[in-house]
């Protein structure tokens, strides 16, 4: 990494560069995440009519699986519901929902198992990556206070994501109220991944004692690395028996950007690039106006980034540079 130095003698790092390695594969990629090309197997047809009901009450025309399919084109392609509709009315000569039925059923139903997030590739230990950033819930909001300097009621949502730092997919997620408290959500978050944890990583938020139980509880073996306050300090100095208190002991010794460096804490940049991705290609702002109806759309929307991953996944590598 070159060093440059200023007129005031301190030494400045300068940016590491990087440059994509299959150019060619992803931009390829890229092109198929707008492909507007519908078609439907013969078994997603059988499945399009919901099944009949054995219970006394009202019976359902479409499936879940046709929920689910509508209201994935229309966020993939930033269709409201109405919009929506006609959009696949004009490709797929079969009945679809109309813009009611998918309010409705976005509303009332709870989120199914396919849209719980679930790495694909991933069978072994994992390295997990967790971090939060708020979404903005549909009204007038900022405009209104700047513009005529009212308060608005309305607040906004929390999204939780964790992170397969290998593959960079969203292995789980929950969505709260502002209100809650980033370590609150570590154990939820844990206990919608099913393979054990190699290494756990994120932000010094989360340097609590909770935190590390709710790791330990799920993976008694996993590295946890998380940046422990400025004015830590290590209940043992000569032999830390845990790993914060190594943390401590680590960073004080050779500094903090030599620890990020030995125990990978650079990978959390990745989350964020994910929250990042999310908000620009899903959006900042919730459609749905109530709360089970914005989990539903939030964990759509965490599918719907797994599967552009699969289609275009970037290779960077990094750019050396010969000049000292």
């Amino acid at each position: 990494m070159p060093f440059k130095q200023n007129a005031n003698g301190r030494q400045r790092i300068g940016k590491m560069k990087f440059k994509v390695a299959n150019w060619r594969e992803y931009e390829a990629g890229l092109r198929r995440r707008g492909s507007l090309t519908l078609w439907m197997t013969a078994e997603a047809l059988s499945q399009w009519q919901a099944p009949k009901r054995t219970s006394r009450g009202g019976q359902q025309r479409y499936s879940d699986l046709a929920i689910e399919t509508t209201l994935t084109l229309g966020m993939v392609f930033g269709l409201r519901l109405r919009q929506t509709e006609g959009f696949l009315a004009s490709g797929l000569d079969i009945a679809v929902p109309d813009h009611t039925t998918l309010s409705r059923r976005a509303r009332t139903r709870r989120s199914s198992d396919r849209w719980q997030c679930r790495s694909i590739s991933a069978e072994g230990p994992v390295h997990v990556l967790i971090d939060s950033s708020g979404l903005e819930i549909y009204g007038a909001g900022q405009w209104l206070r700047e513009k005529h300097g009212a308060r608005s009621r309305r607040g906004w949502r929390k999204l939780h994501l964790a992170l397969d730092a290998d593959n960079g997919e969203i292995i789980a997620h929950v969505l709260t109220d502002q209100d809650a408290g980033d370590t609150s959500q570590v154990e939820p978050l844990l206990d919608q991944i099913d393979v054990p944890i190699r290494q756990f990583t994120a932000d010094g938020a989360y340097d609590c004692k909770p935190t590390y139980d709710a790791v330990n509880n799920h993976s008694a073996n996993a590295a946890i690395v998380i940046p422990p306050r400025a004015n830590a300090v290590a209940r043992s100095k000569i032999e830390p028996s845990s790993q914060r208190d190594r943390h401590i002991v680590a960073i004080n010794t050779n500094g903090r950007m030599k620890w990020q460096t030995a125990t990978g804490y650079g990978k959390r940049s990745l989350v964020e690039t994910a929250i990042g991705r999310y908000k620009s290609i899903i959006g900042r702002r919730l459609r749905a106006r109530s709360f089970q109806a914005q989990q539903n759309e939030v964990a759509i929307g965490c599918a719907v980034l797994n599967r552009m991953l699969a289609c275009a996944r970037s290779k960077s590598v990094r750019h050396t540079s010969t000049t000292a």
